[in-house]
């Protein structure tokens, strides 16, 4: 069993990685804004979506991205990320970490 990197430090290295393959793969990089990564999320069936880096410090979504390294490892040759769940799920997750920064853009909270 090997040493685990915290949970920030993680997310930022499969970050910089998948950032760093995107840069090679000018097809997938040319249409990810700055700040945004692209993500492949599905069990069979890969759908692409296009996330704020902002979301790898949130617990839930840091979650997902154990779940990318213990089945895919650093090796994103299609320059995103792959995520292993469902997309319905992974469209709950981000729709909550949109909804929280929003409340808390407003200064309210919302029970998730």
């Amino acid at each position: 069993m090997g040493v685990r990197l915290p949970v920030v430090a993680l997310a930022k290295q499969i970050v910089r990685r998948s950032a760093l393959a995107a840069s090679r793969a000018a097809s997938t990089s040319s249409d990810v804004p700055r700040g945004f990564f692209a993500v492949y999320v599905g069990e069979k069936q890969m759908q692409r979506f296009v996330v704020p880096v902002s979301y790898s410090n949130q617990p839930s979504f840091q979650d997902l991205l154990r779940k990318a390294e213990e089945e895919f490892g650093f090796n994103h040759p299609t320059g995103g990320l792959k995520i292993p769940c469902r997309v319905e799920s992974f469209i709950d997750v981000t729709s909550r970490l949109s909804s929280s920064k929003e409340s808390s853009k407003s200064g309210t909270t919302k029970t998730l």
